[in-house]
């Protein structure tokens, strides 16, 4: 029985739009047609509706089609309507129930991180501890993990602006305290995409942090796991092979629930 309130022009249309992907940008009628189902007649029409509707613009040397700004303004609307705690919040909470450690989020503001969001393992595993800190925490961006990503992604003059305002006094047994140090152990996190915090800020913790991009790519936030030597007394080395995987798969679904789409070859 066809229900009523249903629209099969509107549901055309829709799927029209929806060809377009991120491998898949730039479309002629041929294609979109194979794509959604259609006849080409009938999906030139549709085309053709959308396209004088700003939906979708054509190319006038190759007649193919990509998204137009209406379009990209809805996608726009859509991702800047959206709270990033909450588009966050069950990457993270699975990644701690995963992982059975803590994990948080953090923006950067000037020298310091700031924690927006922080999950504990729904099983209550001993693995998982508390450091006092909650949402609203800040802590020196240089001896934390995630704050090392969140130098490590700014531009040149930026940084330079921070580091001349940060003292970097020593917090943990291996603080980085040396600003040439510092710079180059920036360098290995944006050629690695994750940092490494042992025992920097406090003796015992350690922690892996990565980057969260916005549609832009611009790295707006980072993701940690912290860990203790008093529950994870394993090398460094053994944490990274265990925690890395899931925190990239992590920050790859936020980074993508806030639109950002990587290049095909990467």
């Amino acid at each position: 029985m066809t229900d009523p309130s249903f629209s099969a022009s509107l549901e055309r249309g829709l799927r029209v739009l929806s060809a377009f992907t991120g491998n898949r940008s730039v479309l002629g009628i041929a294609d979109l047609a194979r794509a959604v189902g259609l006849t080409k007649s009938t999906t030139h029409r549709y085309v053709a509706t959308l396209t004088r509707l700003d939906y979708l613009q054509q190319d006038p040397e190759t007649r193919k089609y990509t998204l137009g700004p209406r379009a990209a303004d809805l996608g726009f609307a859509a991702i800047d309507s959206m709270d990033l705690t909450r588009l966050a919040g069950p990457p993270l909470q699975a990644l701690a129930d995963e992982t059975g450690y803590t994990v948080s989020m953090a923006l950067s503001d000037g020298p310091d991180v700031v924690y927006v969001d922080r999950r504990r393992s729904g099983r209550r595993s001993t693995l998982a501890m508390d450091l006092n800190l909650h949402v609203g925490s800040r802590l020196p961006a240089y001896c934390t993990a995630m704050g090392k990503v969140l130098l490590a992604y700014k531009d040149a003059a930026e940084l330079r602006q921070i580091l001349d305002r940060i003292d970097l006094a020593r917090r943990g047994p291996k603080t980085i305290t040396n600003r040439e140090q510092l710079t180059a152990a920036l360098a290995r996190v944006r050629q690695g995409g994750v940092a490494v915090n042992d025992e920097e800020l406090a003796p015992g913790l350690r922690s892996f942090a990565a980057p969260v991009r916005d549609r832009s790519g611009a790295v707006v936030a980072a993701v940690n796991v912290a860990v203790h030597l008093t529950v994870a007394p394993a090398p460094i080395e053994a944490l990274a092979t265990r925690i890395e995987p899931p925190l990239r798969r992590t920050t790859t679904e936020i980074s993508r629930r806030l639109g950002f789409r990587p290049m095909s070859s990467e």
